[in-house]
C-alpha cells in the first residue's frame, strides 16, 4: 500500500483500511480478480484483522469484492454484460439527475466544475491513475448532485462502485485520459451556455467510449 499512509490516516481504523482498499482497487494496484490476503494485508497496514475484516464486508456490500467459502476474499470481476448493463442503467439514471441538475441550475456548479476539472487535467497529464479516477469521479459527481435529488443519487452512487476496480483500467491508457479531458470541457462548455442536450450529449459519449475500451480489454483476457 501507499508509503503516505500514516499523514493521510482516517479517524478510525475500519475507516483507513477502507478507504486503503478502495485507493488500491480503483489504482489498479489490485485488479479483478485478485485475491485479497488479509495477513499480508494487516501487517502492512499496521491493523488488526478486526477492522480489515469490517472494511472487507463494506466493499462486499457495495460490490467492490467477493468472497468464496474457504478461499477468501476477491476483487470482484464483472463479465462484459455486467459492465454493459451497469453502464446502460447510469445512462438512464444520470441523464435524469442533470437534467434536474440544469433545471435547478444551483449557484457555483460552473465553478465547482472548472475547480475539479483542474485536478482532472493535472492528473491526467502525471499519467497518476489513482488520482484521475478520483477527480473524475468527483466532476460527475457534482452534476449528478446538483440534481437535488439525494434518493437518485444514491443509486447512481452503487452503479458507480460496482465498476471501480474497471475504471483504473480505462485511465492507464493516455489516449483515454486525453479523451476524458476534452469530453469532460466539452460538458463544462455546455453547462456554461446551459445546452442541455450538448451536456447529455457528451456525456452519453463518455460513457459509450468507456464501455468500448472496457470491452477491448475484456475480450483480450
Amino acid at each position: 500500500m501507499s508509503s503516505t499512509v500514516e499523514r493521510r490516516r482516517p479517524p478510525t481504523a475500519q475507516q483507513f483500511v477502507l478507504e486503503e482498499l478502495r485507493r488500491a482497487i480503483t489504482s489498479g494496484e489490485l485488479r479483478p480478480g485478485d485475491p485479497i490476503r488479509q495477513d499480508t494485508l494487516a501487517a502492512r497496514l499496521d491493523v488488526s484483522r478486526v477492522p480489515l475484516r469490517e472494511a472487507l464486508k463494506t466493499l462486499e456490500a457495495e460490490g467492490l469484492v467477493v468472497h468464496h467459502v474457504h478461499r477468501g476474499y476477491f476483487v470482484a470481476e464483472l463479465s462484459l454484460a455486467d459492465l454493459e448493463e451497469i453502464y446502460r442503467i447510469r445512462g438512464l439514471l444520470e441523464t435524469e439527475a442533470v437534467t434536474a441538475a440544469f433545471a435547478r441550475a444551483p449557484d457555483g456548479l460552473l465553478e465547482s466544475l472548472e475547480r475539479i476539472q483542474t485536478k482532472v487535467e493535472r492528473a491526467a497529464d502525471a499519467g497518476d491513475v489513482s488520482a484521475m479516477a478520483e477527480a473524475n469521479r468527483r466532476f460527475h459527481f457534482a452534476l449528478i448532485e446538483a440534481s437535488g435529488m439525494p434518493r437518485l443519487v444514491r443509486l447512481i452512487t452503487t452503479l458507480w462502485d460496482a465498476t471501480d476496480a474497471y475504471r483504473s483500467l480505462y485511465y492507464t491508457d493516455d489516449s483515454h485520459r486525453a479523451l476524458a479531458v476534452h469530453e469532460h470541457r466539452a460538458v463544462i462548455s455546455a453547462v456554461l451556455e446551459l445546452d442541455l442536450a450538448a451536456a447529455l450529449h457528451w456525456l452519453d459519449e463518455h460513457r459509450c467510449h468507456a464501455v468500448a475500451a472496457l470491452r477491448e480489454v475484456l475480450a483480450h483476457e
